[in-house]
């Protein structure tokens, strides 16, 4: 399995798979065809449905930039995509083509370069030996550590510099956000909400709901800055990218815990996250926002846990219920944009981490489902799920949705 530093990557958004992953593409292919003075770019599957909506359009450009590049959205596409996340990028020199590579995008801001060695693929190298949690818990068993020892055990003690790094910009994230108002872009106009939410909080009498207001205004945050292509850290992907923040942004507000105790429950978080790539799949376009906004929950989840002082079985625990509740979640973003449901999903999700973890505390030793199998359950149930509602915007709520007013199907 790789490093954890695969799960968490800082970047613009709205979305990983559709703005991160193809920038890296056209980087590298830009980088070995220094001759060119022209480029194309052909999207197929989810790129092409969805792309100028997630910005993958004018993130090719830019990167490109000042060499021109032609955007073309392909319909048909190739018969047998590996993936829906697929684009070809060509490059010209005095109108004759010089070099074509296919890419795919895999989520997360990873890409795979078609016909290419494992060696030769950006960030492959594997660091842990093991490749699920069964076999993670028993070599943790074995050697009488918990998940913090054998991050660092298979790691290294820099890892926690790195996620040090990550921390301060997923704080970065939320107190941006919080101090925004306004519209977000697109033709939506979706107005921001987690200042509103958070300075509502000193006037809620009832304690009940301050904790559920915090929570959803540091995911709104952390959300409302992806969607306005703002700086934000995958966790597992931009679209989900304010769960896991605002769990534990809130949990180290209330338990005062130092940023060293928080980077030891991303560190758990990103284990869970890394399985999830590893043995499903944290893309929209491939399982349905299960395997973004799910695997996120389950990692907040974790590393609640963590922070809790759980153990290795309640921290799977929590991990697994709240990833089992969200099995069938499919992708349907209204007019491809990262906005609705994205945004409130996050914030919806962040709750449920904290639920599943408080479920865990009383009922671990019930237990009939791992985390592996859920894993396994998510990815087959996403395989199996219809193409509309997998990141197309032409199923579930973006084809109900109408500017004009109208829900009908």
């Amino acid at each position: 399995m790789k490093s954890i530093r695969d799960i968490y990557k800082i970047g613009k958004g709205p979305s990983s798979s559709h703005t991160m992953g193809p920038g890296f593409a056209a980087k590298i292919f830009k980088d070995e065809h220094p001759e060119a003075d022209s480029f194309k770019a052909v999207l197929y599957g989810s790129l092409a449905k969805t792309g100028v909506g997630h910005g993958t359009d004018r993130v090719l450009i830019d990167t490109f930039a000042p060499i021109p590049v032609e955007v073309k959205l392909s319909n048909a596409g190739p018969e047998k995509l590996k993936h829906p996340n697929t684009l070809d990028l060509l490059a010209y020199k005095d109108g004759n083509e010089t070099g074509k590579q296919r890419f795919i995008s895999i989520g997360g801001g990873d890409i795979i370069i078609e016909g290419r060695d494992r060696e030769k693929n950006p960030v492959d190298e594997d660091v842990y030996i093991e490749n699920s949690f069964a076999e993670i818990r028993q070599f943790c068993s074995f050697r009488y550590i918990d998940l913090v020892q054998y991050i660092e055990l298979n790691e290294g003690a820099e890892i926690w510099d790195f996620l040090k790094t990550v921390w301060e910009a997923m704080k970065n994230e939320i107190e941006e956000g919080l101090s925004k108002t306004g519209d977000l872009p697109g033709p939506l106009h979706v107005h921001r909400k987690a200042k509103f939410l958070f300075e509502q909080v000193p006037q809620n009498k009832h304690a009940e709901l301050v904790e559920s207001q915090l929570v959803c205004s540091y995911a709104y945050a952390c959300s409302e800055q992806n969607a306005d292509n703002g700086t934000v850290v995958t966790a597992p992907t931009c679209g989900s990218c304010g769960v896991l923040p605002a769990v534990l942004y809130y949990l180290q507000g209330k338990r005062n815990l130092t940023d060293d105790q928080i980077i030891r429950c991303l560190g758990v978080a990103g284990l869970f996250g890394e399985l999830a790539k590893r043995n499903a799949s944290v893309s929209g376009a491939e399982c349905g926002c299960q395997a973004e906004v799910g695997v996120a929950c389950s990692m907040a989840a974790a590393a609640a846990g963590q922070a809790f002082g759980y153990n290795i079985d309640q921290i799977e625990y929590a991990a697994e219920v709240a990833l089992e509740h969200h099995l069938g979640l499919t992708c349907d973003p209204i007019c491809g944009l990262v906005q609705i449901p994205c945004i409130e999903r996050n914030a919806v999700a962040a709750m449920r981490a904290l639920n599943a973890a408080n479920i865990a505390f009383f009922l671990t030793g019930t237990r009939n489902i791992s985390y592996d199998m859920v894993l396994k359950s998510m990815y087959y149930t996403g395989l199996d799920m219809n193409q509309r509602y997998r990141e197309t915007s032409e199923g579930g709520l973006a084809k109900a949705y109408s500017r004009r007013g109208s829900t009908s199907i």
